[in-house]
């Protein structure tokens, strides 16, 4: 017997669990099989209510990308005044890569579970187009609202000593604590002090939020060739980070739960100011979903195609096989009398 068919029979390369069975397939080693799956912990699973199971997921989903994206901000804010900390602790290119990261996070771990929304306006979209149950929209919006909120709780807990002390300095001065730049700023957007034109700061939220929609909605396109659903969490993710370098300095939101979430914290410790600095609140929070229903409804309406959807067995004819054939057979007469009627033309010309 050789060396190796020793090895072989010893397992003395057997690896444990974890993330080594991803490369059973490419190696040849054993992994350590899990323990069996008990039939009382397949009992607890099923008793598990669903609606919970979503809503936690999304929460969870929320915090998962707004709890890194306000950190990264908080990292920025509280070393503006420390010329070191500024090159070593922010930036906004920094500050998108944490929320793209963030986003492809939550999507990878939530997702499977709650189909992964996380923004109010992706679940009206979902409503108003996909067909998406209308009495789980307020419990999904909700439980992202919550999300965002328990991030925001959180990083002003871990931060508690850095804000409090440029608070008291602000305070000191004589400063507001509400205003982009200030520790309000580290969990909601504000505009800047020159910013008081609100139809140029809606505009810019629109367009942000319609480009984002519409490349989460192609992402979402099962007839879609270029995404895979394993690329989908990064290209959503670097969606939201463009959007963050391009025009963060000029104002953004992007998502009405993680801005009204983060808003009520910042209220809560910085006072009402929070909701009523330079009337920019409803922009934040309420833009973002007739801006991704238009982006939505755009791609719906001429670049979608449910043909190809339902060949990939991702969609059914309301009608079934019958409705589907009959589509078809339309279809197909209309394209030949269309060439016929195209050949008659060029006959009688040439006549």
């Amino acid at each position: 017997m050789s060396s190796s068919d020793r090895l072989e029979r010893l397992h003395t390369h057997d690896l444990e669990l974890g993330v080594t069975e991803a490369i059973q397939r490419h190696i040849t080693r054993n992994v350590v099989a899990p323990k069996p799956v008990s039939q009382r912990k397949l009992n607890f699973e099923d008793r598990r209510p669903r609606w919970l199971r979503e809503c936690m997921a999304e929460a969870t989903g929320v915090f998962f990308y707004v709890f890194p994206g306000i950190s990264s901000i908080a990292s920025f804010t509280l070393n503006g005044t420390n010329p070191l900390g500024v090159t070593a602790f922010g930036s906004i290119f920094q500050i998108g890569w944490s929320f793209a990261l963030g986003i492809a996070f939550a999507i990878i771990t939530c997702a499977s579970t709650s189909g992964g929304h996380f923004n109010p306006a992706v679940t009206v979209a979902l409503w108003v187009w996909q067909g998406f149950p209308t009495k789980k929209v307020p419990y999904y919006i909700f439980s992202q609202i919550f999300g965002a909120f328990m991030a925001g709780m959180l990083v002003m807990g871990m931060y508690w000593p850095q804000i409090s002390e440029m608070k008291a300095e602000l305070l000191a001065a004589g400063k507001p604590l509400v205003f982009n730049g200030g520790p309000a700023s580290i969990l909601c957007s504000f505009p800047n002090p020159d910013q008081t034109n609100l139809g140029y700061v809606f505009l810019t939220e629109f367009f942000v939020d319609s480009f984002i929609g519409i490349i989460i909605w192609a992402c979402l396109d099962p007839g879609n060739p270029f995404i895979s659903p394993a690329s989908a969490p990064i290209v959503i993710g670097m969606a939201y980070a463009a959007m963050v370098w391009g025009f963060a300095d000029i104002t953004i939101s992007t998502n009405m739960a993680r801005d009204l979430g983060t808003r009520i914290v910042a209220a809560i410790f910085f006072g009402k100011e929070a909701f009523t600095y330079m009337g920019y609140t409803p922009i934040a929070v309420l833009v973002n979903i007739p801006a991704t229903l238009l982006a939505t409804g755009y791609y719906e309406l001429l670049m979608r195609d449910s043909l190809l959807v339902i060949s990939k067995g991702h969609a059914v004819h309301e009608d079934g096989e019958e409705g589907l054939m009959r589509h078809i057979s339309r279809a197909t007469t209309g394209d030949i009398e269309a060439i016929e009627g195209r050949r008659r033309d060029t006959r009688h010309k040439q006549g």
